[in-house]
């Protein structure tokens, strides 16, 4: 665990001293903490020797929080200073890191959009032998739906509390907001297949993707509201607007033109 108490941001200040650093972290037989491994890392990365302490008990973990007055570990003492656990050390070299960590990004589901793209491409190249083609592109809507889905399946009961912030329908009727996910994940699994499972997933996805865009449209550009959206799951950062507008524009082409492609093409 870590701690942002008794933060200072001027780390240029040792530059001065000896950079030597203290660490107290837990170090015991079924568990090292993860945030005192982390902190030792940084600081050697800033240049800091590090004089490292482990706590190799409950007890001694437990004494040595009642000295000090915390109730986390690790601590970092640079000087006379305590810094704090690993979040109160990143903000001590980058003290804008609290801002970072609070402020909207699109961050996740690029990177989402990026690796799907990639497992698209490298799965319709071995199916097509082309480099470029019109299954990749299918492929590459189908496998975004997926991992979407999966990420709101990861935690129903936080996605759809955010979810029914904005969706028109999920406002209405608070089950749809436990079923969006499965669905989603239902017809990408089913579009991917193709053939007659495509005709089944298709107009799920048209359904869902319809009611997305319009909650989307009017939470964002009629009403102007300021929300985070829930297309990677609930408790994130990622902005409602152009980005979810478009993922639920997409599911409704793919729910447009596979229906099309397998009967008239």
């Amino acid at each position: 665990m870590s701690t942002t108490t008794e933060i200072r941001t001027d780390p240029d200040a040792t530059t001065t001293q000896a950079k030597t650093a203290r660490l107290y972290r837990m170090v015991m037989d079924k568990h090292v903490c993860p945030y005192g491994i982390k902190s030792k890392w940084l600081l050697e990365k800033h240049g800091f020797t590090v004089e490292d302490h482990p706590l190799r008990t409950r007890e001694e973990t437990e004494a040595f929080k009642e000295k000090y007055g915390v109730e986390t570990t690790p601590q970092t003492f640079i000087g006379d200073e305590r810094i704090g656990g690993y979040d109160a050390l990143k903000a001590y070299f980058d003290s804008s890191f609290a801002q970072k960590k609070d402020e909207k990004t699109y961050t996740p589901v690029l990177v989402i959009f990026g690796v799907c793209a990639l497992m698209a491409w490298a799965a319709s190249f071995v199916a097509t032998g082309k480099v470029v083609s019109l299954r990749g592109i299918e492929w590459f809507a189908a496998f975004s739906m997926a991992v979407l889905a999966i990420q709101k399946l990861r935690d129903v009961e936080s996605f759809s509390t955010m979810f029914i912030n904005y969706d028109l329908l999920a406002k209405r009727w608070v089950p749809y907001a436990y079923i969006y996910p499965f669905a989603e994940g239902l017809a990408a699994v089913l579009m991917i297949a193709g053939g007659t499972f495509a005709l089944i997933g298709s107009p799920i996805a048209l359904a869902i993707g319809s009611i997305g865009a319009a909650s989307v449209y009017k939470a964002v550009y009629v009403d102007k509201r300021d929300l985070k959206c829930a297309c990677v799951g609930g408790d994130t950062n990622v902005p409602l607007g152009f980005v979810s507008l478009t993922e639920n524009l997409v599911m409704m082409a793919m729910g447009i033109w596979m229906p099309l492609k397998i009967l008239f093409l």
